[in-house]
């Protein structure tokens, strides 16, 4: 998931291509001899600049790129992701109404299935849409002060872009649903109002105290779709590719609650638990933190959404290992980003290194993502 430039040449094209309908070929065992198949796209690519992937080139270079992510701990999965082809959208408008569909399709009644929606690729003489949300569901940050925001202060700049551009706003609760910004071909980015109905939300109750759903009012949502990440495969770029798998719990008990730049919930759970807050020595921050992450398994596990603990997916991802080297690939990891955020030495991901390296059929940031994701200059 590196952050890489957009503009290719047709050389260079040519080379990711040929390198992806080779891989292609190889792994799928109808594909066949590959010649005919490269004539063509190279062909293709002389006249127009670019080529379009078969429906099962697309299917299988999503995959591949699931199977690429450095970051992900949860690449076990990655022959079971579902592909929506939605390649002939480009408009704004067509496009969020497909996320919103998007996220229907994955949620599945809870029983979450790892989704993919691609839009529009890049071409030589226009670029494709884009998705400004960093996620398909965020929650709005309240706030003129950094110490005083309601909600996720990690979206208060892009709450506030959105404020400014025309939306009303939610309740004011701290889990107001943001709208999704989405930018077509030829279009200005626009927002639009997230349906509840397509939503899935659980809300977070510790196992010993029920309470904590009751006077806090905490909750999340089920889905965790990447929405402003580009799909590379073969040298064509698909920038509006929303994708999710399920949560790790950790995710949301140990970053999206407990960071100090988002829920920051730690001392409140610490103040809840008793806890002696008054030296770090007490390990209280530690404490509250396991806190979190048993009430987040237990709320989903409760509601019946998928969800997975650090622990178990820890060991599935060395299974992928295992069955990756066996059929003689190679796997790129992030140990910063494979390592779970709490108990990182007690999970056997921790005692080994791996090799950071990347592929050119990836999800990837591209330059400037980042900071859409902010609202940076929406208005």
């Amino acid at each position: 998931m590196e952050i890489l430039q957009q503009r290719s040449t047709t050389a260079q094209v040519w080379e990711a291509a040929e390198e992806f309908i080779r891989l292609f070929h190889r792994e799928d065992r109808g594909a066949g001899d590959p010649r005919a198949r490269l004539a063509a796209v190279r062909a293709e690519l002389a006249e127009t600049g670019t080529y379009r992937h078969t429906l099962e080139e697309l299917v299988h270079g999503a995959r591949v790129a699931w199977r690429n992510s450095n970051r992900c701990i949860g690449r076990l999965y990655w022959n079971s992701l579902r592909v929506r082809d939605r390649r002939e959208l480009t408009e704004g408008d067509e496009i969020a109404a497909e996320c919103f569909g998007h996220l229907r399709e994955a949620t599945n009644g809870g029983r979450i299935r790892p989704t993919i929606t691609v839009f529009a690729p890049d071409a030589p003489d226009r670029p494709g849409p884009l998705i400004w949300s960093e996620q398909l569901v965020r929650y709005a940050g309240y706030g003129d002060h950094h110490s005083v925001t309601v909600g996720d202060a990690r979206n208060a700049p892009l709450t506030e872009a959105l404020l400014r551009l025309g939306w009303n706003g939610g309740a004011g609760t701290p889990f107001d649903l943001l709208p999704l910004v989405v930018q077509g071909v030829d279009d200005k980015p626009r927002w639009f109002e997230t349906p509840s109905d397509a939503v899935l939300e659980v809300p977070i109750a510790h196992p010993e105290d029920e309470g904590w759903g009751a006077d806090w009012g905490l909750r999340w949502h089920a889905v965790p779709a990447i929405s402003n990440m580009c799909l590379e495969i073969g040298g064509i770029h698909y920038p509006a590719a929303p994708f999710n798998g399920w949560y790790m719990g950790t995710e949301i008990g140990a970053r999206n609650l407990a960071d100090t730049d988002r829920y920051n919930l730690l001392p409140a759970v610490a103040r809840r638990l008793g806890l002696d807050t008054s030296s770090d020595r007490s390990l209280w921050k530690d404490r509250a933190l396991v806190e979190l992450n048993r009430a987040v398994l237990h709320s989903f596990d409760r509601a019946g959404v998928t969800i997975a603990d650090h622990h178990s997916e820890s060991r599935r991802f060395l299974s992928h290992l295992a069955r990756e080297e066996r059929k003689g690939r190679d796997v790129g990891a992030d140990w910063s980003w494979i390592v779970p955020p709490i108990s990182g030495a007690a999970t056997p991901v921790f005692h080994r290194t791996y090799e950071d390296r990347r592929s050119s059929t990836a999800y990837v940031h591209h330059p400037g993502a980042q900071e859409r994701a902010q609202g940076r200059d929406l208005v």
